[in-house]
């Protein structure tokens, strides 16, 4: 058995996928199969169905692509099952019924940008730079019927800069979890199919990353600097922080916006003033947190383009009336 005969069936979606799926085809292994999700409904009226990143670069290649609604669809079984997969991988995908995961001779893996037992979920990347950490990796590991639960084959780390957001770990973590796809396959050959793996720990430190929502990005400026500052960069550029502005013009009156925070800067300030307080000091602007004035450098109003804080202060003249409402 070798990489042109190991038949691979890739299981993903995202662009973050599409690394590891390049990476195999390019690397001449034999992926006789992708599934993806159904594709979308794009535009205004929804009428417009676009295509996965995974299913463009599929097609590119004439690999037979799979969108099945439903995971447990009999077609869809029957379908899967007549590619005679050896091994499945999956790469940001959806979960897999036991039908699905169990059916490979040698199992299948999913490549998780975590490292696990860490961060166990579905938005990984956002919670490790939401909390602060210095460090990250990708892992893989055997599905099993749990969520991130399974054998874990391997890993590899990742360096996480105190300044870099979301986009920067993400690029990272999607090459380095192309590596690490292709070397887990390598192992698979290399040992027949029966490939060392270690059960997860369970304990009590382990630090969930569940979805986010439109509420989980919401800032709370009554923390420390530190805090806000992890939490922005963890959401930026995607999906974005934002903050409730309010304005008090009237006691019968009050204008409100939307303001979402993509890039700030710790300026050691202390800060007497209520956490939410919005100040400017020339072309620049700083909004109070529990302990100290944090710098807004990239930032977007509602209804407006994104923009660096000092452009926005030359259309923006009356932002020091305005507070943030948490």
């Amino acid at each position: 058995m070798d990489k042109s005969t190991l038949r691979i069936v890739f299981m993903g979606t995202p662009e973050f996928a599409v690394e590891s799926l390049q990476t195999l085809v390019e690397g001449g292994y034999n992926v006789v199969a992708v599934v993806t999700q159904p594709d979308k409904p794009v535009g205004r009226h929804q009428d417009t169905l676009q295509a996965s990143p995974v299913k463009r670069y599929a097609l590119e290649h004439s690999i037979p692509v799979l969108q099945p609604v439903k995971m447990k669809d009999e077609s869809f079984i029957e379908q899967l099952r007549s590619f005679n997969a050896d091994i499945q991988a999956v790469v940001a995908f959806r979960m897999l019924p036991e039908v699905v995961w169990g059916m490979p001779r040698f199992g299948t893996f999913n490549v998780h940008a975590a490292l696990l037992p860490q961060y166990r979920g579905a938005a990984p990347i956002n919670w490790a730079v939401i909390n602060g950490e210095t460090l990250t990796g990708v892992t893989t590991f055997f599905l099993d019927k749990d969520i991130d639960t399974g054998r874990i084959i391997d890993k590899k780390t990742f360096d996480i800069p105190d300044d870099a957001d979301v986009e920067y770990v993400y690029d990272g973590l999607m090459r380095l979890g192309a590596q690490l796809c292709k070397e887990t396959i390598d192992k698979v050959i290399e040992c027949d199919g029966d490939v060392p793996s270690v059960a997860q720990e369970d304990n009590d430190c382990l630090k969930p990353a569940p979805k986010i929502f439109k509420e989980t990005c919401e800032i709370n400026w009554n923390q420390p600097a530190k805090q806000v500052y992890d939490f922005i960069r963890g959401l930026s550029p995607y999906p974005g922080a934002w903050s409730s502005l309010e304005q008090s013009v009237e006691a019968s009156a009050k204008n409100k916006l939307v303001l979402k925070v993509f890039k700030t800067a710790k300026t050691g300030r202390s800060t007497g003033q209520k956490a939410g307080t919005i100040m400017v000091e020339g072309k620049q602007m700083f909004i109070a947190c529990a302990d100290e004035w944090l710098e807004i450098i990239n930032l977007q109003i509602s209804g407006k383009k994104r923009m660096n804080a000092n452009d926005f202060l030359n259309g923006m003249r009356t932002i020091e009336d305005y507070h943030c409402t948490k």
